[in-house]
């Protein structure tokens, strides 16, 4: 940082510093995930700012951070389903199998059979449907001997990564049509508008590109919108514009707790008696909930969250406390 933005910075006003919750962003195209907690920082006056699980750069939707002590629900927030809306570009294949990559083949489209291409989309998108092993884009982040993909592939290696078990809820194509490639060269490329319902840890690029596999044309990604995680869709979402022109001497609106553990667990309303018990870290009462050790949010009286906890056998055990301890 030059001396003149360390100057810049230190004449800004400080803002007010946020309630404990959550912001629910729609992050804009451009920018990259720490860029947006950086900017929630400032204007959340706080540096205790994380966010639940990164978009890339060219990626717009959905990223959900967390204020204050917001932050420690974001472990759970992270392994929640996503919903993706998406456009695949089938015929041109990429280094990073989305747009911003390096065009590594093309095929024309257009020579091959109409009636033929469209029961093997429909047979390729069932097969990328339902428990899949997936294996990840050699940028992702995923972590190699301790360094990003993405740094061993920019600095020359050849990153082979193993496949994981993902989960694809739901693959629906909405639209489709055929386009000229952008290249200029005549051929002939077919665009998918789609939807994409996932569990964590689901890359759309690395389905883009095995889609395009499949179908023996090549495919990338050329745009990525997140609707929707877990409990927060992009109808709840604000934009950084927004967030930007809020008031400089007024704190900054969060999702308080208590809502923002009602959008992510079951709930469990205490007695004043349980309340107290799970304050001080003591076991209570289980709760009853169907799944082995289902985490689920318990409210006081008051509806402020007392803590998250766990049925572990006869008890239910506190994993996080957040109120009277």
């Amino acid at each position: 940082m030059t001396a003149e933005q360390r100057e810049q910075r230190a004449s800004r006003p400080r803002r007010p510093t946020a309630a404990d919750g959550l912001l629910v962003i729609d992050k804009p195209a451009g920018w990259t995930s720490h860029d947006v907690v950086a900017k929630a920082r400032w204007l959340a006056g706080t540096r205790k700012v994380g966010h639940a699980g990164t978009l890339d750069p060219m990626a717009t939707g959905v990223l959900v951070l967390g204020i204050g002590r917001a932050t420690r629900l974001l472990t759970y927030v992270v392994g929640a389903e996503k919903e993706y809306l998406a456009t695949i570009r089938l015929g041109v294949s990429t280094s990073t199998d989305d747009a911003e990559g390096e065009v590594t083949g093309r095929t024309d489209v257009g020579v091959h059979p109409w009636p033929e291409l469209q029961v093997r989309l429909a047979d390729a998108v069932a097969e990328l449907t339902g428990d899949i092993q997936q294996v990840p884009s050699s940028v992702s982040a995923i972590k190699v001997d301790g360094q990003r993909a993405y740094a061993r592939v920019r600095a020359g290696e050849d990153v082979q990564l193993a496949a994981r078990p993902v989960t694809v809820h739901a693959f629906e194509v909405n639209d489709q049509q055929v386009v000229p490639d952008a290249d200029g060269s005549g051929l002939m490329a077919w665009d998918l508008s789609v939807r994409v319902v996932c569990s964590s840890g689901t890359y759309i690029r690395a389905l883009a590109r095995d889609l395009g596999e499949r179908l023996g044309v090549g495919g990338h990604l050329t745009m990525l919108r997140r609707s929707r995680v877990g409990g927060y869709p992009l109808s709840e979402a604000r934009s950084m514009a927004e967030l930007e022109a809020w008031p400089v001497d007024i704190p900054l609106d969060t999702l308080p707790l208590a809502d923002a553990a009602r959008a992510t667990f079951p709930v469990r309303d205490l007695t004043a008696e349980e309340a107290r018990a799970l304050g001080h870290g003591q076991r209570i009462a289980p709760s009853g909930v169907d799944g082995s050790e289902r985490t689920v949010a318990a409210l006081g009286p008051d509806g402020v969250l007392v803590a998250l906890i766990e049925d572990r056998g006869p008890q239910a055990w506190p994993v996080l406390v957040f109120s009277g301890s």
